[in-house]
């Protein structure tokens, strides 16, 4: 049974992307092109997402392509930006950090820091396995808790286990025994606008009901092999909970490993932020004064998320604003397949710029940038470099790069709250 590659749905030329093109047209003869009512922002993401035509990445800022050792990664992969496509500035350091210092239209200038290839292949490896083997599992609450009776050691743990036993579990969905559950609903997924955390309505918002969502009525006994690609994000640190977009505070500060800690606070002092934000006027500060003068002893990571994105997945526009410390740094990491990120401004009518994200590059999100919507419309298939696809030099290393071969894991770590706060401090 022959498979259509990347490099054929690209090549106009090519059988496979004439026949695209047939079941494209075909599929779509009777539907408009254009919504009247998207933003600037929407139609970005539905160009990018499109599985037909493959979307233009010329305009898309591509950092790999200034690194020679990436070269190899570049080709196989197929999918290619540009070097530039906007205005950014190199940073000083041995990081290689770029800054985009100013998006047109937008109310304030984002300063997005990218720092690409911050990882090297070994601890990309170590990040992966961390990620699935130690943090998706038992306390950290996972998108199929809700849903699914998990093993206690682990989804994935449980599926290497049985997998080299030769075995295959069914894991049982929760609605089978639950009091309550939640009926499919009709319509469009209703977009949640939630408050601002700050000092002053701290006690409200953490006062507000966040009760457990019920389970889904049409969830079916799932074998664990497929349960796994449906696992879409993992909690680490303050508990989030996603029907509210507010932090619970009620479940304790759990803990952030510190291999990932560690990572992020190297990332943030890898970038020299005088060069950043030396002679910025437009930043409101948290704390008055500008703090990035001193996050080499203020940034303390307490929260964040690991998300498990397949090929078809999508992060639509949002903002993060569940933090006090919403100028303190973000810190995202990229593992796996490469993605299309969309950075914009303080709302869904400035036109964002795309930036391809490749496994091992890292994102700061600080400052004005906190409150500037962001996404992920697409994720780019067949971009797993060679250095997570080879198992040749890492004895269980094969599930992992089967796993990967459609996969980006993406691990986002932020700032809750100010270093060495108490509830009482407010």
């Amino acid at each position: 049974m022959s498979t259509t590659t990347t490099a054929e749905l690209l090549d106009p030329n090519s059988a496979a992307y004439k026949k695209a093109r047939r079941q494209f047209y075909k599929a779509t003869k009777n539907r408009p092109t254009v919504d009247q009512d998207w933003t600037p922002f929407r139609a970005a993401e539905k160009r990018f997402k499109a599985r037909f035509p493959p979307p233009d990445l010329s305009q898309v800022l591509d950092l790999a392509q200034l690194d020679e050792s990436r070269q190899q990664e570049l080709a196989q992969g197929v999918w290619q930006g540009s070097t530039s496509p906007f205005e950014y500035k190199r940073l000083s350091g041995s990081s290689n950090a770029c800054v985009i210092p100013a998006i047109p239209g937008a109310q304030a200038s984002p300063c997005l820091v990218i720092l690409p290839s911050f990882l090297k292949p070994a601890q990309q490896r170590e990040v992966v396995r961390w990620s699935l083997e130690k943090q998706a599992r038992d306390p950290n609450p996972t998108n199929l808790d809700i849903h699914y009776h998990l093993p206690k050691d682990g989804l994935w743990n449980s599926y290497i286990r049985h997998k080299s036993a030769g075995e295959e579990l069914t894991v049982q969905p929760k609605a089978i025994d639950a009091d309550v559950v939640e009926l499919p609903s009709s319509g469009p997924r209703q977009l949640i606008e939630n408050t601002p955390l700050s000092p002053e309505n701290y006690h409200d918002l953490a006062a507000t009901p966040k009760p457990p969502p019920a389970p889904s009525a049409s969830v079916q006994p799932t074998p664990i092999s497929a349960l796994l690609y449906k696992l879409r994000w993992a909690n680490i640190g303050w508990y989030y909970h996603w029907g509210t977009k507010q932090y619970d505070f009620s479940h304790g500060r759990g803990e952030i490993d510190s291999q990932v800690r560690s990572i992020c606070k190297s990332a943030v002092e890898a970038v020299d932020w005088n060069e950043v934000y030396d002679g910025s006027e437009d930043v409101e500060w948290d704390q008055g004064d500008p703090e990035w003068k001193s996050w080499g002893e203020t940034y303390d990571p307490d929260a964040g998320i690991v998300n498990f994105y397949q090929t078809k997945d999508t992060l639509m526009a949002h903002v993060d604003r569940s933090e006090v410390c919403s100028t303190s740094p973000l810190v995202s990491i990229s593992l796996g397949n490469a993605a299309v990120f969309l950075i914009g401004g303080k709302t869904r009518d400035t036109d964002p710029v795309p930036i391809l994200l490749r496994s091992g590059d890292v994102v700061i999100m600080s400052g004005s940038c906190r409150r500037a919507y962001h996404g992920v419309p697409r994720i780019l298939e067949g971009t797993l470099p060679e250095h997570l696809r080879n198992a040749s030099n890492d004895g269980d290393w094969a599930p992992f790069a089967e796993y990967l071969e459609t996969t980006r894991i993406n691990v986002n770590v932020r700032q809750v709250f100010p270093k060495g706060f108490t509830v009482a401090d407010l």
